[in-house]
């Protein structure tokens, strides 16, 4: 693909929108308390006619003195706990619990207080797995979660679930065979240049990501780290001081920081769409796998640093104001010595080269040079890998990238090798056997594996609070923003109904 123009079949091909779920309708609520009925007391005199003797009056009048104090007591307790259910107790509650509990939801978006427009920062985490946030306390993360809108069982990247991909998949709404980054590493099959993750050359990134849809529309960008913003094409020239070259020795605080200083410019000057990226927890999972405590203390420092960004935007009056989504990029499998598959094992075949070989694992992706027909390259690969004579060969499964799943989106590029080869959950593939065996942790796999799955929380005017909602593909997020800045996005393979069904309509 050389060219940032779509094929027709693409703009009429959209994913499903995922169902519109009523989740968040309003509830009506009796808020009077059941009338109790209090005893009363009759306390006129009788118009008897003979009045009673000083010997019966004494204990009558005891009796009606108890029975006075007994019903004052109980009228006095029914007051306590009638006006103590209507109003918190201290200002302190109230705080609290708004801090862990979803407000009532309501059906149309809130009125911005404080900007004069919308805000948009999108937050990666990288590698974030789905469900890591139940691995240790994430109070801030589950504040988003609880007043906002999350995707109930995660976010599923694009295929490969790699990093570069996702976060231009992220950024453009395009499955990687139309935005032209397939994979961290890949060739140009016509001049033979190879991508690699610090490029910058316009020729590789197609599209048109949300940094240039923004101020093509007369908005202002700023990006602190992502994927293609060092990029020069079109209206965005990472302009300085709202576009951040890539350093991964920054700390995190600073690039909170950083963000949280756009809101102290003049309204006019103030970004309308932000980005803002951290390395953890991916940086632990690919050495440790995604059990080890390490992840947990990865997990707990981007917490803070939510926290921190919060307490930012809170002191200057405007969290709720600020729409905040946070995502993932991929998520994470444990992989093992002994999951390990190796090329050279199907030799009795079939020679499959190292220099044949783009990429080994988690995706398998093969060349061969002219003069090699590439479907009998991968009869034999998978004869060999099925014969049960290959260590671990029944968990890899070679295709013609023609012959891919649909559901993959990865054939119409001509950057995609030919071969393409899909591992089971947690396996590698290597060349050579060799004594070394290693555990630590990996992503790339197939896009249905759960362990792929990363997150989605979106937090501001327009989310609802307190809604789930179905599991969808990270190509929706492009036209999400676009909705709610307001915008003209470019095509993209994300549904144009998808924003309406998530979103609150507006007021």
């Amino acid at each position: 693909m050389g060219s940032d123009s779509l094929p027709s079949t693409l703009t009429s091909t959209k994913p499903t929108p995922i169902p519109t779920n009523e989740l968040d309708e309003e509830h009506d609520h009796d808020d009077s308390p059941s009338t109790a009925a209090l005893l009363s007391f009759n306390t006129d005199s009788s118009s008897s006619s003979e009045p009673l003797s000083t010997s019966n009056n004494k204990p009558l009048f005891i009796v009606l003195i108890l029975v006075t104090c007994i019903s004052l007591s109980v009228a006095s307790a029914f007051a306590y706990l009638f006006f103590s259910s209507r109003s918190p107790s201290s200002s302190s509650t109230t705080t609290a619990s708004s801090a862990t509990s979803p407000l009532p939801s309501v059906s149309h978006a809130r009125p911005l207080t404080k900007l004069n427009r919308p805000k948009v920062i999108l937050i990666s985490s990288d590698g974030f797995r789905f469900g890591y946030q139940f691995k240790t306390p994430t109070p801030n993360i589950a504040r988003l979660i609880a007043n906002g809108t999350e995707a109930e069982t995660g976010l599923i990247p694009v295929f490969p679930s790699l990093t570069f991909p996702n976060h231009y998949s992220i950024a453009t709404g395009l499955y990687p065979a139309y935005h032209g980054i397939v994979n961290n590493h890949f060739l140009d099959p016509h001049s033979g240049d190879a991508f690699y993750m610090g490029a910058i050359d316009p020729k590789w990134w197609l599209g048109e990501p949300l940094w240039e849809t923004v101020v093509k529309n007369g908005l202002n960008a700023a990006t602190y780290f992502w994927p293609g913003t060092q990029v020069h094409k079109g209206p965005w020239n990472c302009p300085l001081n709202f576009c951040r070259h890539y350093n991964s020795s920054v700390p995190f605080e600073d690039r909170v920081d950083a963000v949280l200083s756009y809101f102290d410019l003049p309204s006019d000057e103030i970004p309308d769409f932000m980005t803002l990226y951290f390395e953890d927890p991916d940086h632990q999972g690919h050495k440790v796998g995604a059990d080890d405590p390490q992840i947990t203390e990865a997990v707990s420092r981007i917490d803070r640093m939510i926290g921190r960004l919060i307490f930012g935007l809170e002191q200057r009056g405007i969290f709720d104001d600020v729409t905040i989504i946070m995502v993932g990029d991929h998520g994470m499998v444990t992989t093992c010595d002994k999951k390990l598959i190796f090329l050279d094992d199907l030799a009795p075949w079939i020679n499959v080269p190292d220099n044949w070989v783009i990429s080994h694992t988690p995706l398998l992706a093969i060349m061969p040079p002219s003069g090699y027909s590439p479907s009998d390259v991968v009869a034999k690969m998978n004869q060999g890998l099925s014969s049960g004579k290959v260590e671990n060969g029944r968990y890899l499964k070679v295709y013609l990238k023609e012959d891919l799943p649909s559901r993959l989106h990865y054939s119409a590029s001509d950057r995609i090798p030919p071969i393409i080869g899909l591992l089971e959950e947690g396996f590698k593939v290597k060349q050579k056997r060799s004594k070394n065996k290693e555990c630590g942790g990996s992503h790339g796999y197939d896009n249905e594996f759960f362990s792929m799955r990363s997150i989605f929380i979106g937090h501001g005017p327009q989310f609802a609070r307190g809604r789930k909602i179905p599991s969808f593909e990270n190509v929706q997020i492009y036209n999400l923003v676009t909705f709610i800045l307001n915008i003209k996005g470019a095509p993209n393979n994300g549904s144009a109904s998808f924003a309406k069904d998530v979103l609150l309509s507006a007021a």
